[in-house]
């Protein structure tokens, strides 16, 4: 009999799908596809999925998929396969049927490697991109995966083939499984590592238990080879608990560049030169050699707590540079938690352990003030009927614990859906991917939801903003809602892939076409974006998706999408706006950055924000020279000298700030003003709008 939180999970799922059906969105099974690709990402177990339902016959047979993610730095591909069912309670999917799935979705990647790019039509170029992408790396493919999705319950969930002298893996997330990780919050307790499978044999260990009991202590060394394997299986989810999550990635290039020289140059060292890594488990299993020693046979919920750098190093030396890890022996302390909290202990491991480089407190995820800030704030904010309020879910899995609270008495659990409904519902890769895109920032939001966290994190750290306020948390959910309407108008709108990124690139084009200025109060008011935003986003969407792929060229469209160099490309060539501005845009208050809004004497309107524009197309040298020559030069009023100072100082924050609308007209006369004086150079001028 299935289990009834399981029932339950897969009643919600079904609803959800039928939502969105009865709004306009494409078939129930695309649906489910994209559904579960994004938040199997949240959840860390995926990276980068582009849902993509391509099907079509080879000599007869027929292939299909209906998704995939290509991970460039592990050289993996892996595709997704659909099977959706419509029953409750959900039923068994039989073997013959699954083995089809996994048969058609193997075929069509044999089709790509025989040419089947040539063969599509040339309207389909998502399929096309998918297809040369395959055909170009076949040879160069470390691994390929096919992992099938389904609300179904399946028996055998994994196995492999063999295929072009390489094994292909075959994986499934049936409901019982998706229950597991989405419903209830877990995202270790599957990790399952068999090191005797991996190594030949049990790993030889020390065991040092602790005094109180508090924890199991177990000291050994693997073969780089074995962990590199590890990462390559599980990638990022082996950092779940890693208090750096390997943010290292662009900041700490020598300790990469050291670790790979000796990975080159004196591999037989590593362990010599190398702290080694520690690592928290759930359970593991312990045999004892002929002479009593005892040796670790499995690992279960392996977490890396510290030497994240040292694993994806060691994997991206194997992977991609072909180094050979064979003479590579890496240090482990493994510990296994008993009566000590998890959490509690994960973060005193991370201190102490990377005291040697000053762990900062935004380092931390769900324990990091920031979030608890949020989350207190977001708790005792209410909607302005006073009925609703939104969740923060600031540790995965929270919303339905707290659902399942409620539930203990109906008249709670009443109250509970009516004040929160899921539709809002916030969580930590919510609020990274609404203000990254915000703030300009489209590319990152394509690495996907756990690496663009890790990198708003350590923009966060780096910038050190003022502590979360009301204000704040309420233009927060406003920049939700304008995300969330700019998602939902692309998505009906059914392009045959790259919503996701179309959606972040739309977002920023609005926010640097209006200098970050909607009219954030009435987004909170309404709960909703007006049909008149929703019409622009649908005369902007097509125009940015053809700015994108104008922009990769001959490039791979998904990894290009992912470079600062699309945005800076894309950015000088966005769409128009046009009179008359949807009320978002049209209103008649802005506010400089998080300062109170200040009336104006007439709405904005779109010559308004191409002032704004332009100011942010002078640099800050320029504008102080404005201020102190215009001024000096009798051209520049000190009244508005002062404005072109305030200007100078946005422009050497990067534009975080931005220019007013009252600010732009002036200041653009004085850039004119100071041109026709002769103090400034004619070349920097933008031309002036009436």
């Amino acid at each position: 009999m299935i289990d009834e939180a399981v029932a339950k999970f897969a009643e919600g799922i079904l609803g959800e799908v039928e939502e969105a059906l009865s709004k306009d969105e494409p078939f129930s099974q695309e649906i489910f596809t994209q559904l579960i690709l994004e938040r199997l990402e949240d959840a860390g177990h995926l990276e980068g999925t582009f849902a993509l339902f391509q099907q079509g016959r080879i000599k007869n047979a027929m292939y299909r998929i209906d998704g995939y993610t290509f991970d460039e730095e592990r050289s993996r591909l892996e595709l997704f396969t659909t099977i959706y069912r419509e029953d409750l309670p959900p039923a068994r999917i039989p073997a013959a049927e699954v083995t089809k799935a996994f048969e058609r979705a193997l075929r069509f990647v044999n089709a790509c490697v025989e040419g089947l790019a040539a063969q599509l039509e040339p309207s389909n170029s998502d399929a096309s991109d998918l297809a040369r992408l395959i055909e170009a790396q076949a040879r160069t493919l470390g691994s390929v995966r096919i992992i099938l999705l389904t609300n179904g319950i399946v028996d055998k969930s994994a196995g492999s083939t063999d295929w072009r002298d390489r094994k292909v893996e075959f994986d499934t997330y049936d409901i019982i499984r998706l229950q597991r990780i989405l419903g209830a919050g877990e995202t270790r307790a599957d990790i399952a590592v068999d090191l005797e499978a991996l190594t030949g044999s049990p790993v030889p260990c020390l065991h040092a238990p602790s005094q109180a009991g508090e924890y199991d202590a177990y000291l050994s060394v693997l073969p780089g080879e074995v962990l590199s394997r590890i990462y390559d299986r599980y990638g990022v989810r082996l950092l779940e608990l890693n208090v750096r999550a390997f943010l290292g990635l662009q900041g700490r290039k020598s300790v990469n560049a050291e670790l790979r020289r000796t990975i080159a140059d004196r591999p037989s060292m590593f362990l010599a030169y190398n702290n080694g890594i520690v690592a928290t488990v759930d359970d593991l299993e312990i045999v004892n050699d002929s002479a009593g020693r005892p040796s670790i046979r499995s690992l279960r919920g392996l977490q890396i707590v510290n030497g994240g750098q040292t694993t994806a190093s060691l994997h991206r030396a194997r992977r991609k540079e072909s180094l050979n890890l064979g003479n590579v022996a890496v240090p482990i302390k493994i510990i296994k938690v008993g009566g000590a909290d998890l959490g509690e202990m994960v973060a005193s491991i991370s201190r102490a352990a990377n005291r040697q480089n000053t762990v900062q407190l935004a380092d931390f995820s769900a324990g990091d003030p920031f979030h608890q800030q949020i989350e207190e704030i977001a708790n005792n904010t209410w909607l302005d009927d006073g009925k609703g309020r939104w969740f923060y879910e600031r540790a995965r899995g929270s919303y339905m614990a707290a659902e399942q609270k409620a539930a203990y008495r109906k008249s709670d659990q009443q109250s509970f859906r009516a004040q929160t409904p899921k539709q809002r519902r916030l969580s930590k890769l919510d609020v990274a991917r609404y203000l990254t895109a915000w703030d300009g920032l489209p590319y990152r939001v394509c690495l996907g939801g756990q690496k663009n966290f890790q990198h708003f994190m350590q923009r966060m750290k780096d910038s050190a903003p003022p502590p979360p306020d009301t204000t704040w948390f309420k233009r927060l959910v406003a920049k939700a809602i304008f995300y969330r309407a700019v998602e939902k108008k692309i998505r009906a709108m059914k392009f045959p892939a790259y919503g996701a990124q179309i959606t972040a690139y739309v977002v920023s084009g609005l926010a640097q076409k209006t200098g970050g200025r909607v009219d954030f109060e009435r987004l909170w008011s309404s709960q909703a974006a007006s049909p008149e935003l929703e019409r622009l986003v649908e005369a902007w969407a097509p125009q940015i998706d053809s700015l994108l792929r104008q922009s990769a060229g001959q490039k791979n469209p998904s990894e290009w999408f992912k470079k600062e160099e699309c945005w800076l490309d894309i950015v000088t060539r966005l769409p128009a706006l046009s009179d008359p501005l949807p009320p978002e845009l049209s209103y008649a208050a802005a506010g400089d950055g998080d300062e109170a809004a200040t009336p104006l004497l007439r709405p904005h309107s779109v010559a308004d924000y191409e002032r704004i524009e332009q100011c942010m197309q002078v640099n800050a040298a320029t504008w102080l020279q404005v201020a102190e020559l215009g001024q000096k030069a009798g051209a520049v009023h000190w009244k508005v000298a002062a404005i072109c100072r305030t200007l100078a100082s946005y422009a050497a924050g990067g534009w975080d700030k931005k220019p007013s609308a009252r600010q732009a007209k002036p200041a653009l006369d004085a850039f004119q003003a100071c041109v026709r004086a002769g103090v400034v150079e004619n070349a920097a001028a933008p031309e002036a709008i009436s």
